[in-house]
């Protein structure tokens, strides 16, 4: 399902039309439905993990929800500046949403550690199909997402270290994620 679209523009920014900011604000807004689902998942990560390593992963999660909710905020009033309305209740997140809800709930370092590898590939892939949209339209809102692409990376760079065996390679990962 698309992202709720905009129709009554106010205003936009200096040198970007209403077509142009309606696009933007369009790819926004799944982007923002994305990250919130994100930052919650995260948080019920936190709450549920068990087992081999559980306070280093525990720990590490905390950071990372925090990001994403600066993030999600930020996206937020960058839909603003562009003369959007933000939707963050949980029925705009549900709308828009074309990915299936985190299935585990207590379980494993591994099995969650797992699991959030192929979260965090569905969000960078999401991203950089973003960051190309924005091209010529918006450089300020592509620059935004360049910044959170790279963070995200980072997390996900985390996420895979607990997932390697001493050679390096992953020795379990999600078939769906990269």
């Amino acid at each position: 399902m698309s992202a709720p679209t905009n129709d009554s523009i106010g205003t936009t920014v200096p040198g970007m039309d209403a077509a142009s900011s309606s696009e933007v604000i369009s790819v926004m807004q799944e982007r923002l439905s994305a990250l919130l689902d994100l930052q919650l998942t995260l948080k019920h990560v936190h709450w549920n993990v068990v087992g081999v390593n559980f306070i280093a992963v525990h720990e590490m999660l905390d950071p990372q929800v925090d990001a994403v909710r600066a993030m999600s905020d930020a996206v937020a009033e960058r839909i603003a500046t562009l003369g959007g309305e933000p939707l963050g209740t949980p029925g705009s997140i549900t709308k828009v949403r074309s990915w299936d809800d985190y299935e585990l709930n207590r379980a494993p370092t591994v099995r969650h550690l797992s699991a959030l590898d192929a979260v965090y590939s569905g969000m960078i892939t999401d991203h950089r199909a973003a960051i190309a949209r924005f091209g010529d339209l918006d450089p300020i809102s592509e620059d935004l997402f360049i910044g959170h692409t790279a963070q995200l990376e980072l997390f996900q760079w985390f996420v895979r270290a607990h997932l390697q065996d001493a050679d390096g390679d992953v020795v379990f990962r999600n078939t769906e994620s990269n």
